[in-house]
């Protein structure tokens, strides 16, 4: 069974943060590069949006974390606690936060986006232009790059997909060049 289908199954086919039935798929929580059941949630279109920053938050529809932060399953935890962080201004997200239990891998892994931290204490990832990368850009090497402990050399105007930010370095982020996952330097990269 497809790690989609795993997520439809013990979620009978709604969103695990807000219960739409509508527009759903799967999401790898970041830092995450695997897809498993252990990392993957599956959401709507509505959160996915607003959990990638594509539109604004609409707090209103987030109240629906009440509920789904008590879900079984840690991904589900670990998201309820990163966009109750984000909302954190707002009041009742604090209170929520207050109740809210993870041990302490969870709360690691729920931290590792930086979503606790205010707005001047993130870490922030810039290319080589100083244009903000995100976790899933696409960049393309402006140099080229031996990789070290390999005879690899990734070539200067390679693109590389699907980039993951190393939430504790802002000059670092993971990529694959030539099948291999490798760590790159920020200011050898720019955003495609």
């Amino acid at each position: 069974m497809s790690v989609l289908q795993t997520l439809q199954d013990r979620s009978n086919n709604t969103c695990e943060l807000c219960t739409s039935t509508q527009d759903l798929s799967q999401y790898t929580i970041p830092p995450s590069l695997n897809e498993n059941v252990a990392n993957d949630i599956l959401v709507c279109k509505t959160c996915l949006d607003q959990i990638e920053g594509e539109v604004d938050m609409n707090v209103n529809h987030w109240r629906c974390l009440n509920e789904s932060m008590w879900n079984e399953h840690v991904a589900v935890q670990i998201m309820a606690w990163r966009m109750l962080q984000r909302l954190r201004k707002e009041g009742w997200p604090k209170d929520l936060l207050d109740m809210m239990y993870l041990d302490d891998d969870a709360l690691a892994l729920a931290r590792a986006t930086g979503e606790h931290e205010d707005e001047v204490n993130k870490i922030i990832h810039r290319d080589v232009n100083g244009v903000i990368l995100e976790n899933g850009d696409s960049v393309v090497l402006v140099k080229d790059l031996k990789v070290k402990g390999s005879s690899i050399v990734a070539k200067q105007g390679t693109a590389v997909r699907n980039i993951r930010l190393d939430y504790e370095n802002a000059e670092f982020i993971e990529g694959k060049v030539d099948g291999q996952q490798i760590v790159i330097i920020t200011k050898y990269v720019k955003k495609n």
